[in-house]
């Protein structure tokens, strides 16, 4: 992992902050990609708290629409992502977290979520689990 940047001053995450445009649930999309790679590993959400976390810490954090709560990623699996940069695109609607991802990003146990395709008129994996998700979690995952 390279060194982790400096975390931003207060008076730049508030105005990070101001400039994110939640949905009507106080959520934002963030998208994961990884830094030096350029691969899309995942897509989740963040509230205003996850944001503000992320920037403090460097490590990312998600809002769990399913638990209501923080998703502090890799807090139960040990696939931690550290923060390399935090952008928002040109509407204010949507952010890219550029990361460095320790092991897989997907709790099915894939280096990222998008591994299913169309291929001869099917919706197949295109990849395969490197790590059991039993043994990430110690339960099954789908």
């Amino acid at each position: 992992m390279a060194d982790t940047p400096p975390p931003p001053c207060p008076e730049a995450r508030a105005r990070f902050l101001e400039a994110c445009h939640f949905n009507a649930d106080g959520l934002i999309p963030a998208i994961a990609q990884q830094h030096d790679t350029g691969e899309v590993l995942m897509m989740a959400w963040m509230n205003a708290e996850a944001v503000a976390e992320t920037l403090a810490t460097g490590r990312v954090c998600y809002f769990s629409r399913s638990r209501g709560a923080l998703w502090r990623k890799g807090e139960t699996s040990g696939q931690q992502q550290r923060l390399v940069d935090l952008r928002l695109d040109c509407d204010g609607d949507t952010i890219l977290a550029l990361v460095d991802q320790t092991g897989v990003a997907c709790h099915t146990g894939r280096r990222n979520c998008f591994f299913m395709a169309i291929r001869e008129d099917a919706l197949v994996p295109i990849a395969a689990p490197l790590v059991d998700p039993d043994q990430l979690y110690g339960h099954n995952h789908a």
